[in-house]
Order: C-alpha cells, then sequence, then structure tokens
C-alpha cells in the first residue's frame, strides 16, 4: 500500500478535514502523514475577509507544498478554493457534500425575525450580509473572524446577539447547540461549494490520482462544478457577494444564484435548470450580468479590479 502525505491548513476545522480523508484512505490500507500549513488567511485575522481579497488566500501556501513535493495531495474546503487552479495543479474529487446551507446561531433569540432593531450580527461574508441586510436593514451588522470555536465562544460570551455560519463546519465540530434556524437558499443563497471538500493533486500524478479518486461523489461534483463555473462566469472569488446553491433532481441540476449590494439594497437572484454543469452555471452568470450585476460587481470590487464583461 502507499504512503501518502495530506497538506492541510491547521484550524480545527481544517483538521478535522484532514483527518476524515486520512480515515478514508487508511481503511485502504494506506499509510498516512500530515503536514499542517499556515497561509496567508490564516495570518491575516485582524481584518475582515472581504478587505482583504486575495484569491487563494487559504490555498496558495498549501499548493506550494504540492508543487515541491513536501505534500502528496491537498484537503481543501471547496469554497475556498479558486475556481481557475493554478498551472499544475488538478482537483481529482469533490467529496459527498454534507448540509450546504447558512445557519442562523443565537443564545437569545430563536429567528431572523425575533431580533430586535440594531441587534449586532457577526458576519465575516458579504454574501451574508448582503442577503441579511435585505431582509432586516436594521440589523447592525459587525465582521466575526477566527475559526468556529472562536466565533461561538464570541456569541456565546455576549459579543453579539447572533451570528450566521455555514451549518457544514458546525455539524463537522459537534457545535450545533445554538443553532436556531436552517436557512433555505430562497432567502441565504449559500458559497459555491459550500459542504463539500476539494481534493487537489499535482496535475499528472497519475499513482496518486488512482488512490484517491475513490473519493469523488458525482452528484456532489456535478452540483459544485456548475456553481464554480458560474462563480467564475462573474469573475468572483469566495469572499465577494454571489451566492450559489445547485442540486440534482432526477438527473436535473436545479441552480439558485444571488448577486448583491453588501448593504442589502440591491439584490439580484436567478433560478434556472439544465443537463450540462458549466452550460448551466455559465447561463445563469450571463442572466445575472445582463440584469445589473456588473455594476454591483464593479462597485464592490473598485474601479481598479478586473470586472467582467457584459455579454
Amino acid at each position: 500500500m502507499a504512503r501518502l502525505r495530506i497538506g492541510s491548513r491547521g484550524s480545527q476545522l481544517a483538521l478535522w478535514q484532514a483527518h476524515h480523508i486520512s480515515d478514508l484512505l487508511r481503511a485502504r490500507g494506506h499509510e498516512i502523514e500530515l503536514e499542517i500549513i499556515k497561509t496567508t488567511g490564516d495570518k491575516i485575522t485582524d481584518v475582515a475577509l472581504a478587505k482583504v481579497g486575495t484569491k487563494g488566500m487559504f490555498t496558495k501556501e498549501i499548493e506550494e507544498a504540492l508543487a515541491e513535493g513536501r505534500v502528496d495531495l491537498a484537503v481543501h474546503s471547496l469554497k475556498d478554493l479558486p475556481t481557475e487552479l493554478p498551472p499544475g495543479f488538478e482537483l481529482v474529487a469533490i467529496t459527498k457534500r454534507v448540509n450546504p446551507h447558512d445557519v442562523f446561531l443565537s443564545v437569545k433569540y430563536d429567528c431572523i425575525d425575533d431580533l430586535p432593531k440594531g441587534a449586532r450580527v457577526g458576519t465575516s461574508s458579504l454574501r451574508r450580509q448582503a442577503q441579511l441586510k435585505a431582509f432586516r436593514p436594521d440589523l447592525d451588522v459587525h465582521p466575526l473572524r477566527g475559526n468556529v470555536d472562536t466565533r461561538v465562544r464570541k456569541l456565546e460570551q455576549g459579543e453579539y446577539d447572533a451570528i450566521i455560519l455555514a451549518a457544514a463546519g458546525l455539524t463537522r465540530l459537534g457545535k450545533t447547540q445554538f443553532i436556531r434556524e436552517y436557512l433555505p437558499e430562497k432567502f441565504m443563497c449559500p458559497a459555491a461549494g459550500q459542504g463539500a471538500l476539494g481534493i487537489e493533486i499535482r496535475d499528472g500524478d497519475v499513482e496518486t490520482r488512482k488512490l484517491v479518486e475513490f473519493l469523488n461523489d458525482a452528484d456532489s461534483r456535478a452540483a459544485t462544478v456548475c456553481e464554480r463555473a458560474l462563480l467564475n462566469k462573474l469573475g468572483g472569488g469566495c469572499q465577494v457577494p454571489i451566492g450559489a446553491f445547485a442540486e440534482m433532481e432526477d438527473g436535473v441540476l436545479h441552480l439558485n444564484a444571488v448577486v448583491a449590494r453588501p448593504d442589502g439594497s440591491e439584490v439580484l437572484r436567478e433560478f434556472q435548470h439544465g443537463s450540462d454543469p458549466v452550460e448551466l452555471g455559465e447561463r445563469v452568470g450571463n442572466a445575472l450580468l445582463k440584469r445589473g450585476a456588473v455594476q454591483i460587481l464593479e462597485d464592490v470590487y473598485g474601479a481598479e479590479a478586473a470586472a467582467p464583461q457584459q455579454p
């Protein structure tokens, strides 16, 4: 059997994910080593992610370790992985997705409707902020950084009346005690790829590919490829106000997508279905661009950023 070295970030959630993949590989008789790698996103902890704006902030250093041969594969939260990989790398597997939705957490309040005017809500995501403010412009939305434990602890200690997080990470870590409401995609459209793990290897590494491709889940791959195609069409990374959620039903993909201004003043939603993941993602992306997403994204990125061209 093979000896495989896995590269991972060092957060509690990233390590859970890496150990989960390690267990699946060990069950097939492989010997596994884990190398913890600190990424740019891990080093910048005092600035809202949306203001950092670096694509690949959670993946670049791990890819460097892959390229240098220090690790054989990398385990990523798929939503952190840029839609276009740098040359020399391959996304060999996308794991079976767990619950992709966002959740509302609070110690005192049972749902978003119950929050009083001016309640302090924590999130580090422009996507979540935009959709929340569209529904409740009276809320005081504040940046919330740190790992899952840190964010939940800040809620528990009363720094926030509520926070919005991904269901997947909380479920994996068993931190579900303050979940009060699962937010449907028509209200809070998730991030592209949320809930799935991406397994990255060096392009052309045939041996490693053979050993890990069993981790790929066909339906999860189709859905997330569709979401990532939409994100790519819109020129977005993981820290922009774009949501995408696709699911397979009876061989047909259904895609919900959203582009919104961070203050919630303008929200564009689009829903379409199709059979080809990339074609559907690009078609919905084009529809949003034609409806005004170009201007929203230009304003978010700023005048110097490369904005997508309207078709």
